[in-house]
């Protein structure tokens, strides 16, 4: 999306729109779920859950963590991974929202 059609839209509809996009490759979302099952790693943990080089986890990764997903710290010469619950607690309300609607069994079309 172009930042200039950005501005046509709410902030929370274009933060969703971040974290959806962050959320539309497969890779990301395994290393998501590899951090969900270890809690937190690091970087070579995950590249050796993965069938992909260094460089391009390290590109999902930044990725993740510029959408608000995931955070890392820096510990001696590596980075530690984990969930960032804020940027995950969007997603849930956004589909919260749907489920509500969808409970309503509105019969639209």
């Amino acid at each position: 999306m172009g930042a200039t059609k950005t501005e046509h839209f709410t902030d929370n509809q274009n933060q969703l729109s971040v974290l959806a996009k962050a959320l539309g490759h497969p890779a990301r979302i395994a290393i998501i779920e590899y951090l969900i099952k270890v809690n937190t790693c690091i970087c070579g943990d995950i590249v050796n859950e993965l069938p992909l080089s260094q460089p391009t986890v390290s590109q999902h990764l930044k990725e993740l963590k510029s959408a608000g997903l995931i955070k890392g710290n820096i510990e001696g010469n590596s980075i530690c991974y984990c969930i960032n619950e804020a940027g995950f607690e969007k997603i849930k309300q956004f589909f919260q929202q749907v489920t509500s609607h969808l409970a309503q069994k509105n019969n639209c079309c």
